[in-house]
C-alpha cells in the first residue's frame, strides 16, 4: 500500500523494534500522527536522551547515567557476591525481587557459536579482572536457561573454578502455579535435578 514518505519512514522505524510486525507498525505510526505535537516532541526527546545520556557502568556493565552505577556505589550491598547476568534487563528483574543484595556483572550476551558469538565477544574479561581485584567469595551464574546461557555458564565455571571461588547456578524448573503435564522434558529434568530436601 502507498503511504506518503514521512509515514513510510515512521512505519519502517517501528518495524525495527523487536516484536513489532508490519500491522502493528502501521497502527503505531497512525497513533503518533494523532498525538498532540508536544507529546510527540517529548517522546522523541525521551528516545534521543536515552540513547545519548545512558552508558554502561565501567565496573559491572549495567546501564547507567552515572559511572559507576548506583548499585556499584551502594556501600550497603554485599561485596563478596557477584551475580552474573546476560543483559541489563536481567539486573532490573533481579532487583524487582528485592531478595538479592550483592553485586552484578552484565555479560551483554551469551556464547553462541551458531551466531558467531564467542567468549571474547561478551563481557567476560572484565569479570575475570574483577575476580582478581575484588575479594569475591561466591559467583552466581544467572544466565538464561537455554543452550547459549548454559554454554556461557559452563565456560565461566571452568575458567573460575581453579581460583577457589564458590560457583553456583540459579535453579531452573517449574514455575509456581504450573502443571506437570504441560512442562517439557528439559524443564522437568531441570526441576528434578534442582530438587531440595523439605
Amino acid at each position: 500500500m502507498y503511504y506518503p514518505e514521512p509515514i513510510s519512514k515512521l512505519i519502517d522505524s517501528f518495524t525495527k523494534l523487536p516484536g513489532i510486525g508490519p500491522k502493528t507498525a502501521v497502527r503505531l505510526a497512525f497513533f503518533v500522527l494523532n498525538m498532540k505535537e508536544d507529546d510527540v516532541l517529548d517522546f522523541a526527546k525521551a528516545l534521543v536522551n536515552a540513547k545519548r545520556e545512558l552508558s554502561h557502568c565501567t565496573t559491572c556493565g549495567h546501564i547507567t547515567d552515572q559511572d559507576p552505577c548506583a548499585i556499584c556505589q551502594d556501600e550497603s550491598r554485599n561485596n563478596t557476591v557477584i551475580c552474573v547476568v546476560q543483559d541489563p534487563k536481567d539486573v532490573i528483574a533481579m532487583e524487582k525481587m528485592k531478595e538479592f543484595n550483592g553485586r552484578y556483572h552484565v555479560l551483554h550476551g551469551a556464547i553462541s557459536p551458531m551466531d558467531g558469538i564467542g567468549p571474547e565477544d561478551i563481557n567476560v574479561p572484565s569479570l575475570l579482572t574483577r575476580l582478581k581485584d575484588e575479594e569475591i567469595e561466591e559467583l552466581i551464574l544467572a544466565t538464561n536457561p537455554n543452550i547459549e546461557g548454559e554454554a556461557t555458564a559452563m565456560y565461566i565455571s571452568r575458567l573460575v573454578k581453579p581460583s577457589g571461588i564458590r560457583i553456583t547456578r540459579i535453579a531452573h524448573g517449574l514455575p509456581m502455579g504450573g502443571d506437570l503435564e504441560y512442562a517439557d522434558e528439559v524443564t522437568l529434568s531441570k526441576a528434578l535435578e534442582g530438587r531440595r530436601e523439605l
